[in-house]
């Protein structure tokens, strides 16, 4: 069994200068981005077990797999910022109520294996408690829900059970048939994004039994922030040619890592426990082949150990350059949307209308996915980050029913780059996205 250890990434810079009136006070800006800021940091781990553990590596293989899926199928050559940790939650709750082969197939392709539906709640609910309060710096928000249709069906008291004690959702019904219900559900995605994504749903279908919502929202200063007069326009090289970004620059003590096929930095949150890791492409590799190696190997170069260290990084200055830069995605622009991603992942019977496996949602009966898609956003500025995403499945009934000498290096990523945000303990990845300047 593989095992993916998830690298987080933070990013740090301050340095560029924008000009001046004097030479001295060039000079000064000069010195003052040269000024190199001590970021590592060690974090304290969060209590899973080695099951849990082996959950966490093997859903961020899930992860990684997610976003070359999501790479190939949507070559537009665009950003993207997706969570597949959110889909992870929708799919949990679903897998509760799921048996059979339905069950197998959701929990192998989210990396659960055959742990089960009580090992994958307790699992969920783990990271729930657990990950919001790794730092007190960080706003890390994790929200579940259920809207029902009072007209189509009620939820088993048990499934409504396991939702209020392993996902914190409370069922909410409402007439899918009044303009109010859409209202709602895009009212409690807006409420739990702080406004990042106001609006999951365009209309609402009268035939859906329930909406499963999962929401994450994530916000965090650097733990060291960049200096906006040291921010200033440079080129860009996009995939299609050049353009002009706000770069932010700084130099950096923090942990590098380089290999054949690019090289990258973990850039802390808050006190660190919380880090963005970027992946720049090294001379003649494009973004396609990072994630590419990503999804065949995950992070082939990093162990774990109990003091959270990740071996193959080292501790560099780095003079590190990062555009500021603002991402939204929506999977419904992908033509084959969100289903038909993880269906291309090994998640079909659940899709299926006539044979998924569901019994254990509804009184009434079995039931299937008829919808899913997820919005997120990414913000990245010389504060820090702040990023966000929302997704939602529609079920349907069956049809059938500073003191030492450290190495050097140079990370300026004025060219396409791939990024993650993740806690360190854990190694859980709550957000995977590319930045290509379009």
């Amino acid at each position: 069994m593989k095992k993916f250890l998830i690298l987080s990434v933070a990013v740090v810079l301050s340095g560029t200068m924008l000009s001046c009136n004097s030479s001295e006070d060039e000079t000064d800006n000069l010195n003052e981005a040269k000024k190199v800021v001590n970021m590592l940091s060690e974090a304290q781990p969060v209590e899973l077990t080695q099951a849990q553990r082996v959950f966490a590596n093997d859903n961020n293989h899930f992860t990684l797999h997610f976003m070359k899926t999501a790479n190939d199928a949507g070559q537009s050559g665009k950003s993207f910022i997706y969570s597949p940790l959110s889909i992870t939650y929708v799919l949990g709750m679903v897998n509760d109520a799921a048996t059979g082969q339905t069950e197998q197939e959701l929990e192998q392709t989210l990396g659960f294996h055959e742990g089960g539906i009580q090992a994958v709640n307790d699992y969920c609910k783990k990271l729930i408690d657990g990950l919001p309060k790794v730092d007190n710096k960080v706003t890390l928000n994790i929200a579940n829900a259920l809207f029902v249709n009072h007209d189509k069906a009620t939820l088993k008291s048990q499934y409504q059970q396991d939702m209020k004690q392993y996902y914190d959702a409370m069922a909410e019904n409402l007439d899918f048939k009044s303009s109010s219900a859409l209202s709602a559900i895009n009212n409690w995605a807006s409420d739990h994004t702080n406004g990042m994504i106001p609006k999951i749903l365009d209309d609402i279908d009268a035939n859906v039994v329930t909406y499963l919502l999962n929401a994450i929202y994530f916000k965090a200063d650097w733990a060291s922030k960049f200096d906006q007069k040291n921010t200033k326009e440079e080129t860009f090289a996009t995939e299609n040619g050049n353009t002009k970004l706000p770069l932010m620059h700084q130099n950096v003590l923090i942990n590098y890592f380089k290999n054949d096929t690019y090289s990258a930095i973990q850039m802390p949150y808050g006190n660190g426990y919380w880090k963005m890791m970027v992946m720049l492409p090294e001379e003649g590799k494009t973004t396609d082949d990072i994630i590419d190696r990503l999804d065949r190997f995950g992070f082939e170069w990093v162990e774990w150990c109990s003091t959270a260290t990740y071996y193959g990084f080292s501790p560099y200055e780095v003079d590190l350059k990062l555009p500021r830069f603002e991402t939204v995605s929506d999977t419904n622009d992908i033509g084959i949307g969100l289903t038909g991603l993880l269906k291309n992942m090994g998640i079909r019977l659940a899709f299926d209308s006539e044979y998924a496996e569901i019994p254990n949602m509804c009184e009434k009966g079995s039931v299937y996915i008829s919808m899913m898609r997820q919005k997120a956003k990414i913000k990245v500025n010389e504060e820090g980050s702040e990023a966000a995403a929302v997704t939602v499945a529609g079920i349907n009934f069956l049809s059938s029913t500073g003191t030492v000498a450290y190495p050097k290096a140079v990370f300026h990523a004025n060219h396409p780059f791939v990024y993650m945000i993740s806690e360190a303990s854990t190694g859980v990845i709550i957000f995977v996205g590319k930045f290509t300047g379009e």
